[in-house]
């Protein structure tokens, strides 16, 4: 009988007997008391704890499940799988046990034909109202019913909510499958006994606490494993010989180019996966994806370990996306959606197997040795200093390094791992000062808070600009926040994002978040750590809560403008290097959307002609639409093949190369564009000194560049129109221009120093005497601050000891000078504090130095007024002093 027929078979003997057929729920549960939906009951637990309504009081189901809780049995036993289909009849409040046990038994041994001979059952151990149904109403023998207590017969769907006595119905697959033991029997965990149904008398709701309390009314509960029913009726020792995984197994055995067979040393790594992208192909399908959180975690864990074992068979290609195809073929006819979301499955798990593979070959050999060495030494343990280098250095998960040594029977030292990774966080924290914001005690207490409970963020802006996730947490005015309203500003931490933060010159990405019930606009993006990311900006709509789903959404226009400037960068510094020579080096840049700056070390500035060649290889190179690529691969690879690196920059064992054309490759995080005819126009705006042997390059590209190249022209053809020249000659009479203009400067000088002279006489001549001092204030004809202090300086050139305040007026504004030499001053003369009390009058202010200063106004009417205020002042000043 194929899975497909005893699944059918399933629904329609229950809808025979009343009962609504409910399509199988998401995996992702609507429950946050639960991490994956790991039975039939868990899309019904409000039913049952009466907190929801439905218009029926019987319903069957077939319902998607993941369970990891034995994850390391998977492909070891015959019977555990992280992913299976339940099949499940439940009563709310309806019928209860005396109809569910007789169903049950009546399907598997009339239906499904299965031998009633081999069928043992399990209670709980004071059940004797289950023992009852059994022994008298169905005819179960006393023999064959067996009492357990909590651990085997009393269920519940997590920590909390509905749960329940259970009665178990078991299949006794012979003595050839058990563990040989002489205390094999009913309970044990070999696969002698296999478990085929399990019937749940939901009659408690179990608190925070432990304590339980009687449903409001009593229910049923069942889940019957598709795959272990298949196993039976299709007569093979195990799951994965079904119809719905060996096809999956085979395909696999074919990508690594090996036989399976049940015993084999490949048996246990071909099982693995096929079960594994079983789980990830329906995870993926139900929304879930790779992170280091939660579900996110389970998912990335599984795609891990089927990568793991697929290098245990030999396969050394990205085969995932292979096995996916597989999974759907089988599947779709049940879960067409799978077959609808396929291309997004397959390259979720690709990515994710791209990015793993770098860290598995790095750190299994690093591992493989330890572990070498640790036989030959005859120890017990690997320390778990060894198990935080490889965490820390080749991102090696803990789950896969005490796997793997416990293959070898080796123990790993998770506590001592424990303490350096909370070492390790404790450190990081302390470094936090790439942003004002770590200043702020209050700041760097909230971003503990929510690292410590969430994380690393998953960047996937490599590839997206656009990417849906979970708005994880919060923080307003340094605080975590529950909640953001329209206007607030906040920061905002997401499960994944493709937002890139700031860093290596590129600054961070803006763009919007958008929630059910809310939108922020992102201002920018910082990462404080390595692979943690936060969102700064605005509630501009709504509200936003923590946990919501979320869509996070670049501003493309923004992302291409920087990513143009920063493949320029990169092209620019090989230009540079090329003119100049190859001692020139990066030593920082800047990269926005609207231009990019370059430093870098040189001896001297360069020269127009310089700055020529630079410009004009750049958009060669552009021109030349060279392709533009971006990898992964060991540091020390990288360097082999030339690419550059930053001095003084630290890099891991990985590091990403970008790689223009044959001619540029250097280690790089920022966004590119594809090919370099995108950026289209390159221009140096400008080149100067920034400190010793160091110089700046500040340039634009793209349709900045067209902007500036179409504003010089404009202000060119306004040239050519004042002039009344022609493009042809507009050089020659802009010369002849300037020549006029320099002849026309002289005269002016010469008349000027004509007028200074006529008025150098009435000045001198109008001086009054104080106390043995010069005193001049008079108004004279200037035009700006600069000629009167030329009259200041022939002034004290002619008279000794003087005292000067000279003012003039142009285009409604006032010009003050005022000035003293050294003995007027030595009395207790001071030029800025007299224009301080004078250049009111006028309308303004200033000031300055005692024996210099000036100052200006807007209202040259009250010259006279401001002139006859100083000589009063003068006269205090001086007196006082005498006194």
């Amino acid at each position: 009988m194929t899975s497909d027929e005893i699944r059918n078979k399933f629904l329609s003997f229950f809808e025979e007997r009343d009962h609504r057929l409910v399509p199988s729920s998401s995996l992702v549960p609507n429950d946050p008391s639960l991490l994956l939906t790991a039975a039939g009951m868990v899309q019904f637990k409000p039913v049952f704890q009466g907190e929801k309504k439905v218009d029926y009081s019987r319903a069957a189901s077939c319902q998607k499940c993941v369970r990891t809780t034995d994850i390391e049995n998977v492909g070891h036993t015959a019977r555990h799988l992280t992913f299976f289909e339940m099949l499940g009849n439940f009563s709310f409040g309806d019928y209860y046990k005396k109809e569910a046990a007789p169903w049950a038994w009546e399907f598997l041994t009339e239906y499904l034909k299965m031998d009633a001979a081999k069928f043992w059952i399990t209670i709980y151990q004071d059940d004797d109202e289950a023992f009852e149904v059994w022994n008298k109403t169905v005819g179960i023998s006393e023999e064959r019913i067996v009492r357990l207590g909590d651990e085997d017969n009393f269920w519940s769907a997590g920590p909390t909510g509905p749960c329940g006595p259970c009665s178990e119905l078991l299949y006794d697959l012979g003595e050839d499958k058990g563990c040989g033991r002489e205390t094999c029997g009913v309970g044990c965990d070999c696969d002698r006994f296999l478990e085929v149904w399990n019937l749940v008398f939901m009659q408690y709701d179990r608190d925070e606490k432990g304590n339980l309390s009687p449903l409001p009314r009593k229910n049923i509960d069942t889940g019957m494993g598709l795959e272990r029913a298949a196993a039976i009726l299709q007569g093979v020792p195990s799951n994965f010989e079904t119809d719905l995984i060996k096809p999956i197994l085979m395909k696999t055995a074919q990508i690594a180019r090996v036989s399976f067979e049940l015993e084999s040393a490949e048996a246990v790594p071909l099982k693995i996966i096929a079960d594994h992208v079983r789980a990830v192909t329906f995870l993926i399908n139900d929304g879930v994806l790779p992170s280091n959180e939660g579900r996110g975690y389970v998912l990335r864990r599984l795609i891990r370990r089927a990568v793991r074992h697929g290098r245990l068979l030999g396969i050394e290609k990205l085969f995932l996306t292979e096995i996916v195809a597989e999974v759907v073929r089988v599947m779709h006819g049940t879960y067409p959606d799978i077959l609808e979301n396929q291309t997004f499955i397959s390259r979720v798990c690709e990515s994710e197997e791209e990015r793993f593979s770098h860290t598995l070959k790095a750190g299994l050999a690093v591992l493989n040795d330890v572990i070498t060495e640790a036989k030959h030494k005859r120890l017990k343990e690997l320390s778990g200093e060894v198990a935080f280098q490889l965490y820390d250095t080749y991102g090696f998960p803990l789950e896969l390094t005490t796997e793997i040594s416990v293959e070898e029977n080796l123990k790993v030292d998770v506590d001592q791992f424990d303490m350096l990774m909370e070492k390790q966080k404790s450190k990081a924290r302390a470094s936090w000062t790439s942003k004002a914001a770590f200043a702020d005690s209050s700041m760097a207490e909230a971003y503990n808070e929510v690292y410590d409970q969430f994380g690393d963020s998953e960047f996937v802006g490599y590839e997206k600009d656009s990417v849906n996730t979970k708005l994880v947490a919060i923080i307003k005015n340094g605080v975590v926040a529950p909640r953001a309203e329209k206007g607030e500003t906040v920061e905002v931490i997401l499960e994944k994002t493709p937002f890139y933060a700031e860093m290596g010159g590129q600054i961070g990405d803006k763009g919007l978040i958008k929630t059910s019930s809310g939108k922020i606009a992102v201002e920018d993006t910082a990462v404080p750590l390595p692979d943690w990311f936060v969102h700064h900006g605005k509630v501009v709509e709504g509200n936003i809560e923590p946990d919501q789903a979320a869509e996070a959404l670049v501003d493309v226009k923004s992302r291409r403008s920087i990513s143009k400037n920063h493949t320029a960068t990169h092209i620019l510094h090989w230009a540079l290097r090329t003119i100049l020579g190859e001692h020139v080096r990066q030593a920082g840049s800047l990269v926005d959307e609207n231009r990019l700056r370059f430093d870098f070390t040189h001896m001297s500035g360069l020269s127009e002609e310089e700055i020529k060649k630079v410009e004009y290889l750049v958009n060669s190179r552009i021109l030349e639409n060279h392709p533009v690529k971006c990898f992964v691969t060991s540091f020390d690879f990288a360097k082999e093949s030339g690419a550059v690196a930053l001095f003084g920059e630290k890099y891991g064992d990985f590091v990403r190369v970008m790689e223009v054309g044959n001619f540029s490759r250097e280690l790089c995080g920022g966004t590119h564009v594809g090919n370099t005819g995108e950026i289209g126009i390159f221009k140096i705006l400008s080149e100067g000194s920034i400190g010793t042997n160091l110089r700046r390059i500040e340039a634009i590209s793209s349709y900045k560049a067209l902007d500036f190249l179409n504003g010089e022209e404009e202000s060119l053809r306004e040239i050519i129109r004042l002039l009344k020249s022609d493009a042809g000659n507009v050089t020659e009479r802009v010369k002849n221009v300037l020549s006029a203009a320099r002849s026309q400067e002289r005269e002016i000088d010469l008349l000027k120093s004509k007028l200074m002279a006529d008025q150098l006489d009435k000045i001198l001549s109008s001086a009054k005497t104080l106390d043995g001092f010069k005193v001049v204030l008079e108004r004279v004809e200037a035009q700006n601050p600069d000629d009167l202090r030329k009259y200041v300086d022939v002034i004290r050139d002619k008279i000794s000891s003087v005292v000067i305040l000279l003012a003039a007026s142009s285009q409604g504004k006032v010009f003050l000078v005022s000035a003293g030499s050294s003995d007027v001053v030595a009395k207790g003369f001071h030029a800025g504090n007299l224009l301080k009390e004078i250049a009111p009058l006028v309308g303004g202010g200033g000031g300055g130095r005692p024996e210099l200063a000036q100052a200006g106004g807007i209202v040259p009417d009250r010259i006279p007024l401001a002139l006859e205020k100083a000589w009063s002042t003068i006269q205090e000043i001086l007196d006082q002093k005498q006194s």
